[in-house]
């Protein structure tokens, strides 16, 4: 073999692997994006349960006006988070969680609406759609990870670095509480 010929493979190797390792971070940039996007399409689902829900109890509980105003007023809250940053949806997502809980406890006192079926059908629904959001985070936490990895790992930092692939922030909750999904079993 010549100079050239090892110098020409050393190079091809070399540009090989720069071109897996851009596409190997533009996948995983990708793919924490989706399951970001996985996690609102959920939150979505749960915004839209909560009206429903609200109206059932209110119609054996008029009197408690109070946690229907603070579930209505969580929700717009965790609604208008928009695009912000993953720590902005959990701190919305926490005080939404808390008013959730504070109208689950107003419900128990009203053993009518506890056997109501769409009551109990609401309660299911909105427990599936809890534990969705808990794997839609869980995933997108792991993608996350792996990104993060990705990004501070030589010699892919470096890639990264030419290219302005940037770590992402992982969803955490605050509050150990808030962590719990909501409980809709009494």
């Amino acid at each position: 073999m010549t100079t050239t010929s090892i110098i020409l493979i050393v190079v091809a190797v070399v540009a090989l692997w720069l071109v897996l390792a851009y596409n190997g971070l533009v996948s995983l940039t990708n793919r924490a994006k989706e399951a970001w996007a996985d996690i609102n399409v959920q939150l979505k689902r749960r915004y839209d349960l909560i009206p429903n829900l609200v109206e059932t109890v209110k119609g054996y509980a008029a009197h408690e006006s109070t946690a229907f105003e603070n579930v209505t007023k969580a929700r717009a809250a965790a609604m208008g988070v928009g695009s912000e940053s993953p720590a902005a949806h959990a701190a919305a997502e926490n005080q939404l969680s808390g008013a959730l809980k504070s109208l689950f406890a107003v419900s128990e006192a009203y053993p009518d609406l506890k056997a109501n079926q769409n009551f109990l059908q609401l309660q299911k629904e909105l427990g599936d759609t809890e534990d969705k959001i808990q794997a839609a985070r869980r995933f997108y936490n792991g993608m996350v990870m792996t990104l993060n990895t990705r990004v501070q790992s030589f010699p892919t930092n470096l890639i990264a670095g030419m290219f302005g692939f940037k770590e992402m922030d992982l969803f955490e909750l605050d509050n150990a509480a808030a962590a719990e999904p909501v409980k809709v079993q009494f």
